[in-house]
């Protein structure tokens, strides 16, 4: 059982970004003038967590357009999970910060399905409820730990989802040109994803922060992460994590516009990440057609309800 949370937590965690409180309101507003290193963080927490948008999905449309996860291993064929997944952001009871619901329609989790709720109170850790569609049951459980490793995937669960800016010190580095293309699993060739995306490029040429987070942790998986902030959006295009002086492993962002008067208004068009001791490589890859904002979505899509009607 620990095996398979464990592998469900991480295809999800990659996909849904909950918006834990953090000390990060709902509310930021865009900043004014050059702003602090920790000012920047608070930023990018804001844009990873749609607090600009009501709602945010990610919908199957039609039998091939919806999110894949690939995971594939050095000279190994690559593996699927494709998930639908909805986050709520509109709550305003003093408790409730936000929702989250994912649907796994694929692989080995194939009728799964996960509501998260995180919570006003920044001490209260979210709540987990599974459905396991084996068991015809709802599973109750609470966050995982930051530093695991999930399953089959180049992430932690501190990476995307329960990380808070208060758990590092940050240092602005200063500005330069973005002037790399993105990682992706060239030459992959899966069921649900006909013709996978280039790398992309699209990033090239623009100013970022250059921003360092060094953990407050003792004995942690890195020692800091150096990541690279658009000065616009603020959108984060690439971290870098570092174990001494040695990188360690590298998680790319592929943001897009929504073109809302927020700038900070972003979608993920995929996830790259890639743990350079053993080349293992995770991509999670959004068609822009299946993104959905602001929809007038029952708040009873995010309940238990929901998770039982859930078909295998």
């Amino acid at each position: 059982m620990k095996r398979f949370l464990t592998t469900g937590f991480s295809a999800l965690a990659l996909l849904v970004s909950q918006a834990v409180s953090a000390g990060v309101p709902k509310d930021l507003p865009y900043p004014e003038g050059e702003p602090s290193a920790a000012e920047i963080a608070d930023q990018v927490y804001f844009v990873n967590h749609f607090y600009s948008l009501k709602n945010f999905g990610i919908v199957e449309e039609g039998r091939q357009d919806i999110t894949v996860i690939i995971n594939k291993s050095k000279g190994e064929d690559p593996t699927t999970l494709t998930v639908e997944r909805y986050l709520n952001n509109d709550y305003d009871d003093g408790n409730i910060s936000s929702m989250d619901l994912a649907i796994f329609r694929s692989g080995k989790l194939r009728g799964t399905g996960m509501l998260i709720t995180d919570y006003v109170d920044d001490a209260k850790s979210q709540s987990y409820s599974i459905w396991l569609p084996a068991l015809r049951k709802i599973r109750r459980f609470a966050e995982p730990a930051h530093d695991d490793a999930w399953g089959g995937t180049d992430f932690t669960f501190g990476d995307v989802t329960l990380r808070k800016p208060k758990d590092e010190t940050h240092e602005l580095l200063g500005k330069e040109t973005f002037d790399e293309c993105l990682g992706a699993i060239e030459g992959v060739e899966v069921k649900y994803l006909q013709e996978p995306p280039k790398p992309s490029c699209d990033h090239k040429g623009k100013e970022v922060y250059k921003v360092k987070s060094t953990t407050k942790r003792e004995n942690w998986w890195y020692d800091y992460r150096i990541s690279y902030v658009d000065t616009s959006t603020f959108a984060d295009y690439r971290s870098d994590y570092f174990k001494g002086d040695k990188k360690i492993k590298v998680i790319d962002r592929d943001w897009t516009s929504l073109g809302l008067d927020d700038p900070r208004a972003q979608y993920w068009g995929y996830w790259y990440g890639t743990t350079l001791d053993t080349g293992h490589e995770t991509w999670a890859v959004i068609p822009a057609n299946v993104v959905k904002y602001n929809q007038d979505w029952d708040a009873d899509k995010w309940s238990e309800t929901t998770l039982r009607r859930i078909k295998r």
